[in-house]
């Protein structure tokens, strides 16, 4: 088996709840809220795809912190999703702002924002994304 991210999602019996599991055997929800139908069991899709971001933004600032011996004590990664609606052209809008706790020099503290675009889900994100839909039998 290929050690590529798989994610299984399944709709059931609750309208919009969603139970989604990866091959390590890790469960979570997701849901829509009251006002769209659903049962808000978990967060939302787009707030899911924020999450992505945020988690790989952290984890990526972490790691390239501690191979430097840099002071990075924490991170926090504030993410929001068209906050000022759907823009015209068609693209949407991810505002993210970090921040970063630690007695982190000014030059550490740009580089670790220029490394935050380097995080594999922030390239995924603006690069070029092929997805292959096909229908199955159960």
């Amino acid at each position: 088996m290929s050690n590529s991210p798989h994610v299984t999602a399944v709709s059931a019996a609750v309208p919009y709840t969603v139970t989604l599991e990866d091959h390590a055997g890790h469960q979570w929800l997701a849901d829509e809220p009251p006002a769209a139908g659903g049962a808000d069991q978990g967060p939302g899709p787009h707030a899911l795809l924020l999450s992505s971001l945020g988690a790989c933004t952290a984890i990526t600032l972490r790691m390239y912190a501690e191979r430097k011996g840099w002071p990075l004590t924490g991170v926090k990664v504030d993410l929001t999703f068209n906050s000022e609606g759907a823009p015209a052209t068609g693209r949407s809008d991810i505002h993210r702002r970090i921040a970063l706790q630690g007695a982190l020099s000014a030059e550490q503290r740009e580089k670790l924002l220029e490394i935050a675009t380097r995080c594999p889900i922030h390239r995924v994100l603006t690069g070029e994304v092929r997805i292959v839909s096909a229908l199955v039998h159960p």
